[in-house]
C-alpha cells in the first residue's frame, strides 16, 4: 500500500517476511503516497489499484513534484479502479474500501477486522491536510465521521505518517472532530 518515496524499503520487507508483492493499493494520488509506484511496479509486476476520483493527481505527479522542487516522472497508469464498498484480499484477511474523500477527491480508507489503514485521513489527534489540490475541509469531516466513526472505537487506525491510534481515542479527543480547530494544514 502507497509505495512513497522509498520503495526498496517495501522490496525489501517482502523479502525479509518472505511475500510476494502482488497488488498495489493506493489510498490517494499525493505525491509522498505515490512516488515509489514505478520501481515496484518494475520489480514486481503488480497491479496498481487507485479510486478514479484521484487519477488527476495521479497523471500529475511531475508537476507535484515540481512543487516541492523534487523531479518524478510519470507513474505507470493504474490498472484497477478501487471503489467504495469493494472488497479485497491478503491471504485469509479480506479488506473493505471506504471512499473518504477530503484530503484528495478519491481518497480511500481499507478497513479490516479491528483494523483501519487509514492514508492521511486521520492521525492520532489530526487530520489529513485540506489545505492540497482538491482538499475540503468540510468534506473530510463529514467523510470521517461517516466512514470512520461508524466503526467500533476498538478498532485501531494505522495512518499514512505518524504512530497508531484508535476510533475511540480520535472520537473523544480529537480537537478537528470535536470541532475545537478550524480547516487544518498540519503535515
Amino acid at each position: 500500500m502507497d509505495p512513497g518515496e522509498e520503495p526498496e524499503r517495501f522490496l525489501a520487507e517482502a523479502v525479509r517476511v518472505d511475500r510476494r508483492i502482488t497488488a498495489i493499493w493506493l489510498t490517494h494520488a499525493h505525491f509522498d503516497h505515490i512516488l515509489g509506484v514505478a520501481a515496484i511496479r518494475a520489480a514486481t509486476g503488480a497491479p496498481i489499484h487507485l479510486h478514479a476520483g484521484d487519477r488527476g493527481l495521479y497523471d500529475q505527479l511531475a508537476q507535484q513534484g515540481a512543487w516541492l522542487g523534487l523531479r518524478a516522472t510519470a507513474p505507470p497508469a493504474p490498472d484497477a479502479e478501487l471503489v467504495h464498498g469493494q472488497r479485497l484480499r491478503v491471504g485469509r484477511i479480506e479488506f473493505g474500501v471506504r471512499h473518504v474523500p477530503g484530503h484528495s477527491p478519491g481518497h480511500v480508507c481499507f478497513v479490516a477486522p479491528g483494523a483501519v489503514l487509514s492514508g492521511d485521513v486521520l492521525f492520532e489527534g489530526s487530520i489529513g491536510r485540506t489545505d492540497l489540490p482538491g482538499g475540503d475541509f468540510a468534506t473530510l469531516i463529514a467523510s470521517i465521521r461517516r466512514e470512520l466513526f461508524s466503526l467500533p472505537d476498538a478498532t485501531i487506525v494505522y495512518p499514512g505518517h505518524g504512530a497508531p491510534t484508535t476510533i475511540g481515542r480520535e472520537r473523544a479527543s480529537n480537537p478537528f472532530l470535536k470541532g475545537a480547530v478550524g480547516p487544518s494544514r498540519p503535515a
